[in-house]
């Protein structure tokens, strides 16, 4: 496994996302349930995987117990990641959500706060002191922000004194902006990008057929629209071809791509201990440099496959 320096702590290049744990969305209790969430958690840990990405938001808190149960007694292993939704951004709202995520965790301090959403109707100010008191209580040991811009990332760690490790956004061949901006500046800064949505909910695995669409809350994503498919067919095909020259999965090669910058952080879920393994596998991939401006040069060229203006239904809500 690859690992990148977060402040003190060691953290795996392919971390596990549990947006889908508890989430019947996502298929708990039909596809998967509590059994497989134990299984997949302790898989990850052998493989070397140690960060663990959750939020109150995720399943409405239940997301937080199931990581809990699963990971048992072998908490001190990882390095557990959660959020703060962006309707608790004043100062005691973000401490009340915290103590509530860690009752919820079974830990005494969270190894990775993060502002889930910026909301632009609470001071980041007030944000950042409630951040700060946290961290000063030993009840946070690092914060992170997502879905930040850049100029927004930086006035976090101005108004919090110290640094704001890592910046979760959606990342992958499909969104590339981030390599332009917010990674050089992690590699500059000693900092992370942590990769959301890494397979872009799963329009990278080449496993979808055009007019086939992922079931669930996957289905609502504009990506899987015939014409979107259409428009990612020629850069799909370029890579397969990587994938077939390495011996490996179109998925893993797009793991790799992102964690070839020694900054950046995969967090895909699964549902599953083999997809668990098969994206701890996509670590041990070594893409030349060649290779990487290869794939985004296909994925933003002539194909056009830079999917900036597009938003699924799903995203809307949200923003």
């Amino acid at each position: 496994m690859k690992y990148v320096q977060l402040g003190g702590r060691r953290a795996s290049a392919i971390g596990l996302g549990t947006r889908q744990l508890g989430a019947v969305s996502y298929g708990w209790g039909r596809d998967y349930g509590e059994k497989e969430a134990r299984q997949m958690v302790r898989r990850a840990l052998e493989l070397g995987i140690n960060l663990f990405d959750t939020a109150e938001w995720y399943a409405g808190g239940h997301s937080e117990r199931v990581l809990s149960d699963a990971l048992g007694d072998r908490r001190d292993e990882a390095l557990i990641a959660s959020k703060v939704s962006p309707h608790h951004l004043t100062r005691l709202g973000v401490k009340r959500a915290a103590n509530r995520s860690l009752q919820r965790l079974g830990v005494s301090a969270i190894d990775l706060y993060q502002i889930h959403w910026p909301n632009p109707l609470i001071p980041l100010s007030w944000t950042m002191r409630g951040m700060k008191e946290l961290m000063e209580e030993g009840l946070v040991r690092q914060v992170g922000v997502s879905n930040f811009s850049l100029w927004r990332w930086q006035r976090a760690e101005k108004l919090l004194g110290t640094a704001v490790t890592t910046n979760q956004v959606e990342f992958h061949l499909l969104k590339t902006k981030p390599a332009d901006d917010l990674v050089p500046y992690a590699r500059r800064q000693g900092r992370a990008i942590i990769a959301y949505s890494p397979l872009a909910q799963g329009a990278l695995t080449a496993a979808y057929a055009i007019g086939s669409r992922p079931r669930g809350v996957r289905s609502r994503n504009a990506l899987f629209s015939v014409q979107n498919q259409q428009r990612r067919g020629p850069f799909i095909e370029e890579l397969c071809s990587v994938a077939r020259a390495h011996g490996v999965t179109p998925a893993q090669i797009a793991l790799a791509w992102l964690i070839h910058d020694p900054n950046v952080i995969a967090i895909p879920g699964a549902k599953s201990v083999e997809q668990v393994e098969s994206n701890a596998a996509a670590a041990d991939i070594t893409l030349s440099d060649a290779e990487c401006q290869h794939l985004r040069t296909a994925a933003l060229g002539p194909y056009g496959m830079e999917m900036e203006g597009i938003v699924s239904r799903e995203e809307s809500l949200r923003t």
